[in-house]
């Protein structure tokens, strides 16, 4: 396998590469990963079971679509395939540091400027992907409301209730999601996703980064949301995004709805007692809603 991997880079980079030094890193909660390095450069190489190469490419494909904007770094993917029981995806190797105050508002600069950088009509994107190693289902939908309720919500729902989750029935949930945005017209926006605190980093030189998305175009509000559900984002990143993009009145009620799908999601990875919270958020979102 790690043959065919540097054999891969060396076509695409079109510079040889033969691997003298491979080591084991963080991989995250569902790859392993390894630091490749020879000839002078160094590689992240993520690798999982042959089955997910769909999730490996959608998250280049996903990466691609950021770098296109522009605006904030992400780790540039070099390439991805399959060898023998395993598929694999190879990006480009970051140094990451602490950061400070200045390279945190720089990161929300950056993320509201991605924010703006269009490139849709409708809210949905190319293909399907994964949140975590759960399927993202991204169907294009004219309706924020719409895509939200059904393709969010909704899909969570169904999964978490066929994991046993004591969760009302979706066909409940989703008019009252839809209600809930009803007045909410936000232009398509490409998102990251799943921006939690392990997901953006400052490289040594002090350059924002965030990774591991799961792309699609949708309310900008959704990546904000995230931020604020597990901590870790300074009072300097928030300054740095409204800056440029300021938040629409209505964001904290909307807040707790965007994460319900995360709350949901991560239920249905690691079961706990996300169910509990999940259901105290639908019932805040009932409240707010009144």
């Amino acid at each position: 396998m790690w043959h065919q991997i540097a054999e891969d880079i060396t076509r695409i980079t079109g510079s040889k590469f033969e691997i003298e030094d491979r080591r084991s890193v963080s991989g995250g909660c569902i790859n392993q990963g390894y630091s490749l390095t020879g000839n002078g450069n160094t590689y992240f190489v993520k690798i999982n079971h042959a089955s997910q190469i769909t999730m490996f490419e959608a998250e280049a494909l996903g990466l691609k679509q950021m770098l296109a904007t522009q605006t904030i770094r992400v780790p540039q993917p070099i390439c991805w395939g399959i060898s023998e029981r395993s598929s694999y995806l190879v990006l480009e190797w970051l140094e990451f540091g602490r950061g400070n105050s200045e390279s945190w508002e720089k990161m929300g600069r950056q993320l509201a400027q991605m924010h703006q950088a269009g490139g849709s009509s409708q809210f949905g994107w190319e293909r399907n992907n994964t949140i975590g190693s759960t399927p993202q289902i991204n169907t294009w939908t004219e309706n924020w409301a719409d895509f939200f309720a059904e393709y969010r919500i909704g899909y969570q729902l169904k999964l978490a209730r066929k994991r046993g989750g004591n969760f009302p029935d979706p066909s409940q949930v989703i008019p009252l999601v839809r209600d809930f945005l009803a007045d909410r017209n936000p232009i398509p926006s490409l998102v990251h996703g799943d921006l939690w605190s392990g997901n953006a980093a400052v490289t040594t030189s002090g350059e924002p980064v965030i990774l591991d998305p799961a792309t699609y175009y949708g309310d900008p509000e959704v990546d904000l949301a995230m931020t604020e559900l597990f901590g870790g984002f300074t009072g300097a990143f928030y300054r740095g995004y409204s800056q440029v993009l300021p938040l629409d009145s209505g964001y904290e009620k909307r807040k707790t709805l965007y994460n319900l799908y995360h709350i949901l999601n991560h239920f249905n990875l690691f079961g706990g007692g996300y169910a509990s919270q999940a259901n105290r958020m639908l019932q805040q979102m009932l409240i707010l809603n009144h």
